[in-house]
């Protein structure tokens, strides 16, 4: 089942991941799970067109450009007419830099650039292509007591029954998909058909959680599989679709499935302390929410436990929507 552009387009971030294990499959089959196998059987890389030998040996070449076409002769140009005279062309100024082609690094003196290659360099391309969305973004403050209180009485019970610990993130996380149901304008993708824009009202929430890889050599990468109908599953079986999804990215496990189809997204750079975020949107999904750091206002941090309760100041969190600007106002994204 090959990944034809529009496919290719819908994995978004994972995009990265895709070439990466595109190129341990050309070197060895077997380094990759069966359903890897499966997926890049037919696999054709875009700009690139395969060969196989029937061995599992696959061959890239790139495609040849096509031939030129012959020029067609330029038509006669009219003779002038006697006392019309002929207006000048303007001059187009020259562009300081080509459409789409970035400037060069600035280099200092005995420093060298370095060519991004495999999922670095996808992450380059996942980035510009966000730039084709026009989006917008609401941020809003929220009181995290009630949010701080109900954790700890739930991961208290989970911890005498052994059902594992919840986070802040799973909470978020699922109160997005049942707002999305107060909301479900916020659940649609933008996309041309026949040449006109049109939009699409998902039925269903498959929502992406974005997951931060390092690597062994300290180099980081992102992945956002997603949980599919999420919209269909109570707090229990959402909380294990969460943790069955980050265990599968954890332990090399995740499959092509669990990144096809994502709707909307969350992530929480909060969890390294970052207050606030805009996070990129990619093509084909409505939004994604970025969630802050949970804590005291900034004024309020240094001041003594006793002044704050009597000052009834709670922790916050910093919640911000971004949104495809051509499907979702700001009036749906605010509320």
């Amino acid at each position: 089942m090959a990944a034809p552009e529009a496919g290719f387009q819908e994995l978004g971030p994972n995009s990265g991941l895709i070439e990466e294990m595109y190129r341990q499959f050309v070197e060895n089959p077997e380094s990759v799970a069966e359903s890897w196998r499966e997926f890049f059987a037919d696999y054709v890389p875009r700009g690139h067109t395969t060969s196989g030998d029937g061995n599992g040996e696959v061959a890239t070449t790139a495609a040849p450009a096509p031939p030129p076409a012959p020029a067609a002769p330029a038509p006669p140009e009219p003779a002038p007419k006697l006392g019309v005279p002929i207006p000048a062309e303007p001059a187009t100024p020259e562009p300081l830099v080509a459409p789409h082609e970035a400037a060069p690094p600035l280099v200092l003196d005995g420093e060298e650039p370095k060519p991004l290659r495999g999922a670095a360099a996808r992450i380059v391309e996942n980035m510009e292509a966000s730039l084709t969305v026009p989006t917008a973004t609401s941020v809003r403050v929220v009181p995290a007591k009630l949010l701080e209180v109900n954790r700890q009485i739930l991961n208290n019970h989970l911890a005498r029954v052994g059902g594992g610990k919840v986070s802040f993130t799973h909470l978020i996380a699922f109160a997005i998909v049942r707002a999305i149901a107060r909301m479900p304008a916020m659940s649609s993708g933008f996309g041309v058909v026949d040449g006109k824009p049109a939009v699409v009202r998902h039925d269903h929430v498959n929502l992406g959680l974005a997951v931060d890889v390092e690597k062994s050599d300290g180099s980081r990468s992102l992945m956002v599989p997603n949980i599919k109908h999420a919209d269909e599953l109570d707090f229990a079986a959402f909380f294990a679709a969460y943790e069955e999804l980050i265990r599968k990215v954890r332990s090399g496990q995740i499959e092509v499935d669990d990144f096809a189809g994502t709707t909307a997204s969350i992530t929480n750079p909060g969890m390294i302390g970052t207050v606030s975020s805009v996070p990129r949107l990619m093509p084909g999904q409505g939004f994604i929410v970025g969630v802050g750091a949970i804590g005291f206002p900034a004024e309020y941090e240094g001041a003594d436990a006793h002044v704050l309760a009597q000052l009834g100041v709670s922790r916050v969190v910093t919640l911000t929507s971004t949104y495809d600007h051509r499907v979702i106002q700001g009036a749906e994204s605010g509320e």
